[in-house]
């Protein structure tokens, strides 16, 4: 929501230094948007109250951006207005283009994007009046600039990733860390320079650079694993990074938003390296897991049993409980609506039906979560990992759609796996597991998934909303 307001903040910085003499019902509209983006947070943080705190936010962001277009310093509204209407119709062919699989790639553009503006608002200004800066305001300029910058390049990275454009592997190279800690080093020295002496403006190319360089070297060591983290962080260093335009604008209510922004994005970071047993300094500083994994065909070689729909709807005829565990591969096949119709018709039938939900489950905090509300799966048949973890023993089929790195005991059992230590599903422990998957590729993580291989699972390979169909039609026929 924070970067919707930059462009306009960047027209609003037409004097140095900037003074807050504002309209008194331009702070009153700033106070009350400031609120609304405390609540927005604090609603969204429950699935009962999400929609009404999306809009409380849009809401505060739309009252916002108009108070700001009253300031005196505004005083020119044409490209304010070319921006708003080529912004406003870009974002809605996004969103309305935009499948639910691709929405991870469009979360990592928004924050690469917006902090883009939040750097061009510091260049601006330190090509504007870098003969007048203090000290402290090319201090916050450079911040500004080179969490923006970096996140930028970063962001993209991350996108590239994300929408496999790019090696979703950890990409790494001999002496990594010493050359990214003396990347960020360099650009922080130009910063300090710029502080002492604002008018040699030849540091400032230099500076920025240094941060796109640096917001690269940071994100190519990550694997596809780590990205919803990555995310995460991508987006504090976004609300930071407009955090410190609001002191380089003296604009209080950016420096609320871009604080909220950046906090948030911090604690959900921390909160999902802990689901994953990640260091967060590993992550931080853009460090890849260690280990190695057994090759594919030692894993599987003669040891994986296939079956059918048909076979499927026998076993579900008999079972008492079900447990389906959606994933990634489940986004891609668009099979939420299917799996909805499933679960009606075992609901119907008296089956326990439930959903396993892992923290890090497809490409972003929440996918799996978003995918089934919009199939109208009721919230509370969903149950999050430490709830249903201990229930497994007792569940008689655990369909896996989509899913692998989330479901793959290596994590559990295997201390020189890659993923060792990472939270799991313990799929594994049911009576029967049948995994939808349409090959034995594997997942984000890139490591053969032992599960497939245990005497209890069955692999039924097929595109996850076409299998999901032919289920439903077995079950019907019983």
């Amino acid at each position: 929501m924070v970067a919707a307001a930059k462009t306009t903040a960047l027209h609003a910085a037409t004097t140095w230094p900037h003074t807050a003499h504002w309209p008194w019902y331009v702070t009153l509209v700033y106070m009350a948007a400031a609120v609304m983006f405390a609540l927005s947070l604090k609603w969204l943080s429950s699935h009962k109250t999400a929609r009404r705190g999306v809009k409380i936010g849009e809401i505060g962001m739309a009252a916002a951006i108009l108070a700001t277009l009253f300031l005196p310093e505004v005083r020119q509204y044409n490209w304010i207005f070319a921006g708003a209407v080529i912004g406003a119709a870009i974002g809605v062919l996004l969103a309305v283009l935009t499948p639910m699989t691709a929405v991870p790639q469009q979360t990592a553009l928004s924050h690469a994007f917006g902090a883009l503006a939040a750097a061009l608002v510091g260049t601006a200004e330190f090509y504007g009046h870098h003969a007048q800066l203090t000290a402290g305001s090319t201090a916050a300029i450079g911040l500004e600039s080179l969490l923006g910058y970096l996140t930028f390049t970063g962001s993209l990275i991350a996108a590239g990733k994300l929408q496999e454009v790019l090696p979703t592997r950890p990409i790494s190279y001999p002496l990594q860390n010493p050359i990214n800690l003396s990347v960020l080093a360099a650009a922080v020295a130009c910063g300090v320079w710029m502080c002492i002496s604002p008018h040699i403006v030849f540091l400032y190319p230099v500076f920025v650079g240094l941060s796109l360089l640096f917001g690269v070297l940071l994100i190519i060591p990550i694997g596809g694993g780590d990205m919803p983290t990555v995310i995460a962080l991508l987006n504090s260093y976004a609300g930071l990074s407009a955090s410190a335009m609001g002191f380089v604008v003296n604009n209080k209510l950016l420096i609320i938003a871009g604080a909220l922004e950046g906090s948030s994005g911090f604690i959900l970071s921390m909160i999902m390296c802990q689901a994953m047993n990640r260091s967060f300094l590993n992550v931080l500083f853009g460090q890849a897991a260690n280990g190695k994994s057994a090759p594919a065909d030692d894993v599987y070689g003669g040891k994986i049993r296939t079956t059918t729909a048909e076979e499927v709807a026998d076993i579900l005829a008999s079972a008492r409980r079900v447990v389906i565990v959606p994933g990634y591969g489940l986004a891609v096949a668009q099979a939420q609506h299917v799996t909805g119709e499933l679960f009606e018709l075992l609901d119907s039938k008296g089956v326990d039906v439930q959903f396993a939900i892992h923290p890090v489950a497809g490409r972003m905090p929440g996918h799996m979560n978003v995918l089934l509300a919009e199939a109208d799966i009721p919230y509370d048949r969903l149950q999050e990992m430490e709830q249903i973890n201990e229930q497994f023993a007792d569940v008689d089929v655990v369909i896996v759609n989509g899913a692998n790195d989330v479901v793959n005991p290596d994590a559990r059992d295997n201390p020189g796996s890659p993923i060792a230590g990472m939270p799991i599903l313990n799929v594994d422990k049911a009576r029967i597991v049948v995994v939808i998957k349409r090959s034995l590729s594997p997942g984000f993580a890139g490591i053969a998934n032992p599960l497939f291989a245990r005497d209890n699972c069955l692999m039924l390979f097929a595109d996850g909303k076409k299998a999901t169909l032919d289920i439903i039609q077995e079950v019907k026929k019983l």
